[in-house]
């Protein structure tokens, strides 16, 4: 019954993951629209936007949605304007996150990459994903587990990104905290009005016909 009737092929499906139908564009106007339109007053829902936009600055990736919520819940904000807010980092901003992350990370740090901040992503994410998958197989196998290539991409990748994407995180939380807050008060006072005419329009209509 819920299965979707057009098959999309596998390399679709990545297409569109990449490149939304109708470009990014429209795709943030139709979460700018959800986000107005979300039960809650100003103040909760720019809570969780907050959290979202935070949470888009860590490099969890595939727990977004889980720390984004919880994160929301600790600040009594709302649990949905938080999911939707994640989908801040999408693959047209993760590069510049990562850089700006990952490069104040180093700096605050101490240290600084390898290589280019760029190379060193991919070429980490790669490295730790072979041990990982090694450690797997070694569970069910003769193998001994590897943990060479994640240890490094702990020390280069996440830690840095960890600690580099704090403050700009805040920042961009912030910002999105403060410019939420009026738009949602804005369209929930002209939603209200619109609701209002609409009642008192239909008051008058039975009036009328008594």
């Amino acid at each position: 019954m819920f299965r979707r009737r057009d098959y999309r092929p596998w390399y679709r499906i990545i297409l569109e993951v990449l490149w939304p139908r109708g470009g990014w564009l429209r795709a943030a106007q139709y979460v700018q629209h959800r986000m107005r339109r979300l039960p809650g007053t100003p103040e909760q829902i720019a809570r969780g936007v907050f959290a979202g936009a935070v949470t888009v600055f860590t490099p969890f990736f595939g727990l977004h949605f889980v720390i984004a919520a919880l994160l929301a819940r600790a600040m009594r904000g709302s649990i949905f304007a938080a999911l939707l807010a994640t989908f801040i980092g999408n693959p047209l901003t993760y590069v510049p996150i990562a850089a700006i992350s990952l490069n104040l990370g180093h700096f605050m740090l101490g240290s600084r990459p390898s290589v280019g901040v760029n190379d060193s992503l991919f070429h980490r994410f790669g490295g730790a994903s072979r041990d990982l998958w090694h450690n797997l197989k070694a569970i069910f196998t003769p193998e001994r587990a590897h943990w060479g290539e994640l240890q490094i991409f702990w020390d280069t990748v996440v830690w840095p990104w960890t600690v580099g994407g704090i403050l700009p995180g805040l920042i961009t939380g912030i910002i999105c905290y403060y410019l939420t807050v009026p738009v949602v008060r804005a369209y929930q006072k002209s939603r209200a009005a619109r609701l209002r005419k609409k009642l008192d329009k239909l008051r008058k209509q039975a009036e009328a016909a008594e």
